[in-house]
Parts: structure tokens; C-alpha cells; sequence
């Protein structure tokens, strides 16, 4: 990792340099936000990247400024996937696997945030279903097709602070919902998730990480107005001033794409692997309890944790198949 890249770094910077003509990308949530501009950096470098979108007919016209950057080579192709149906995840994987083109890498994207609360299809909450459970059974039926010494890029959030994982009610059925601990419980899990994929896979070279892409104004926090919206923004302020810490300032899309993309090809893969990155950079443990501060909590990285959130979901998953 030669060159350093930061918190002010756009994905094209990352990549500036980097020719990708014949490398081969899985991202999912492609048509909007921080995956909709990785998808067009990546395809801009020459790379053929499969978009995976819940709406086929709108993601058609959102996705055109990702094929006006096929300047190199590079190509978009989308494929229909409902992360919240583990039926659409199935028959996206079938496809996938009868294509059985390999991938250079994974960036598990898409997701959802701070919903009101709701089951999905197979009776999840909602959030936990199509955040953690929708990517681990696609990514596992699909582990064949990653390539040797390829990569898996899980997006995670700061949001993981707010909240450990809890294996014993994944599912709300015994507690009040709150909508942003769901989400905090989500996102830990995405951490979790690629600290046991790391393990299970780098026998193969293959090395797996979270990523904290940085907070911008994407459609993500759809469930808000603009006012609550503000008032997050605030309390998250307010909290860092009290602890010291300067403000989160906001990034620009690009720059909340660069650390997807860095950890997808540039960064060495075998020194983040496990590991959870923000900024660019491999993330310090920060175990205070500020919700709003930088770093990691350690529960986010326990490999213990994270086989038995691996074996929770298969249980789950199995049950509802």
C-alpha cells in the first residue's frame, strides 16, 4: 500500500492509474448512491461489473451514467435481486453460477436503513433479513465463482457502534423494535460477516473486509424526513464535540465510494483482510462507548461472535428454505 489515500479521497483518485480491463465485479445495490458511483469508477477503469438491482425497469435509465463511463472496455450488466427474498436470492445465484464467469471481487452494497419495522418475505426483520441474511446466503451459494486470491468487500457503518449483535431475538419477537438499533445490530453483522468469511477463505487467497464508506447524503435515510434528518446530523455532532472529537463532516459520493474501491483492488489484501476500513485506511479499535466516534468496537471483529452469527444464519436460512 504505497500511495496513501484518505477520507477526502474519490474512487477515481483511488484508481487513478489502475487498468481493470478483464477483471470481473459483483456489486450489489448498483443503481443508486455509493454502489451506483462504484460500479461507474470501476466500469470507467475498464472493469466489467455485474450490478445487482431490486428493479430491473428502474435500474435500466439510473444506471446509464455507469455505461457512458465504458470508455476502456469496461461493461455493465444488471441482474434482478431482492436481497429481502431469499427465493430472489436463490434464482440470482442459479444465474449467476450457470453463467459461471468468476469474479475478482464481491462489494456486498446494498442495504437498508432505519426502516419502520417490517418481516421480509421469509419472515426476518427487515433490516437483519436483507442487510445480513439476503448477502450471506447469496454470497455463500456464490463462493464458488470467487477467484483465487479474490476479494469481498462487505459494507458495514459507523452505525455498528450503536449496537452488538443479538443471537438470541435477531428477529424482534421478544423486545420493542427500534429502528436504529436494528440497524447498529445489522451492520455489526456485516462487520461479523466478513471477519468469518475471511477465515473460511484465505486458504484460497481469497481475503474478505467491512468498510465504513463514510456518511453522505444518499437516498439511504429515505425513511426520514428532512428535519429528522438535520436533527441526526446534529445529535452526531454533538456527541463528538462532547468527546473531543471534531465533526463528521460529510462526504461527497465519490469520496464515500473510494473506500469500497480501494479495498477491492488497490489496498493489500492480505494486510485488511479480517479487518474493518474507514477512510481508506485500516480502522483502530475504539471500544468508548460513543456511538459517534471513529474506529471500531471490538465486538464488531470477535471471531467467536462471528462463527456463531454464522451458524445462526444457517439455521435461520435453512428453517425458511
Amino acid at each position: 500500500m504505497t500511495e496513501t489515500f484518505g477520507a477526502k479521497s474519490t474512487a477515481d483518485e483511488v484508481l487513478s492509474g489502475v487498468d481493470l480491463k478483464g477483471k470481473r465485479f459483483l456489486i450489489t445495490g448498483a443503481s443508486s448512491g455509493i454502489g451506483l458511483e462504484t460500479a461507474r469508477s470501476l466500469v470507467f477503469h475498464g472493469a466489467s461489473v455485474v450490478g445487482a438491482v431490486r428493479n430491473l425497469a428502474k435500474a435500466e435509465p439510473a444506471t446509464a451514467s455507469v455505461r457512458d463511463a465504458a470508455s476502456r472496455g469496461g461493461s455493465l450488466e444488471l441482474i434482478n435481486l431482492d436481497l429481502a427474498s431469499l427465493q430472489s436470492v436463490r434464482a440470482c445465484a442459479d444465474k449467476l453460477l450457470a453463467d459461471g464467469q468468476p469474479f475478482d471481487a464481491i462489494i456486498a452494497n446494498a442495504g437498508v436503513m432505519a426502516t419502520p419495522f417490517g418481516r421480509t418475505i421469509d419472515g426476518f426483520e427487515v433490516q437483519f433479513g436483507t442487510n445480513h441474511l439476503g448477502h450471506f446466503a447469496l454470497i455463500n451459494q456464490i463462493e464458488p465463482l470467487l477467484a483465487d486470491d479474490g476479494r469481498l468487500v462487505v459494507l458495514s457503518s459507523l452505525s455498528h457502534r450503536g449496537a452488538d449483535i443479538d443471537l438470541d431475538d435477531p428477529n424482534f419477537e421478544q423486545q420493542a423494535y427500534d429502528p436504529w438499533v436494528a440497524y447498529s445490530r445489522s451492520k455489526t453483522a456485516n462487520s461479523l460477516f466478513a471477519v468469518e468469511f475471511d477465515r473460511r477463505h484465505r486458504d484460497r487467497g481469497i481475503r474478505a473486509a467491512s468498510v465504513m464508506p463514510g456518511n453522505s447524503l444518499t437516498d439511504l435515510p429515505r425513511h426520514f424526513s428532512p428535519e429528522d434528518l438535520q436533527g441526526l446530523l446534529q445529535t452526531v455532532d454533538a456527541a463528538r464535540t462532547e468527546a473531543g472529537l471534531p465533526p463528521k463532516e460529510l462526504k461527497e459520493i465519490p469520496q464515500a465510494a473510494a473506500t469500497s474501491v480501494w479495498a477491492a483492488v488497490v489496498a493489500n489484501k492480505d494486510e485488511i483482510g479480517g479487518h474493518y476500513l474507514e477512510d481508506c485506511a485500516i480502522a483502530p479499535i475504539d471500544d468508548t462507548p460513543n456511538p459517534f466516534a471513529d474506529g471500531v468496537r471490538s465486538y464488531a471483529l470477535d471471531a467467536n461472535k462471528a462463527k456463531q452469527l454464522w451458524a445462526k444464519s444457517e439455521e435461520l436460512i435453512s428453517a425458511a428454505s
